[in-house]
């Protein structure tokens, strides 16, 4: 993949911005909530696409907060890699969601990608 410009998704609570890096990492900052959510998940659709079937890995690091849209979201994010044929994983994810995660019985899909 190569270096792209970070893309953003405004919502009432704060932007989330999507930050792609050449070694296939793309930084989260900013909320993963209903606020942002959709808009988050436009701007992502063409992130997993691109780059074939190279694997891809989402840094969650920068996530300030969430809640269970953000969880939705990043489950979608993992169907359209997987649609796509291509790997993906998160890291650092933020305990808010993998306590959802954890109760909603998804933690292990989450925490091993696809």
């Amino acid at each position: 993949m190569s270096p792209q410009r970070p893309v953003a998704a405004a919502g009432s609570a704060g932007a989330v911005h999507l930050k792609p890096a050449a070694s296939g990492v793309v930084a989260v900052e900013g909320p993963l909530t209903f606020a942002t959510a959709r808009s988050a998940r436009d701007l992502a659709r063409p992130i997993l696409a691109a780059g074939g079937t190279a694997a891809l890995e989402i840094d969650c690091a920068g996530v300030t907060a969430s809640d269970s849209a953000g969880l939705a979201l990043l489950l979608d994010w993992l169907r359209t890699a997987k649609r796509a044929g291509r790997p993906l994983r998160y890291s650092h994810l933020p305990e808010g969601i993998v306590a959802l995660a954890r109760i909603s019985e998804v933690e292990e899909l989450l925490t091993h990608g696809v």
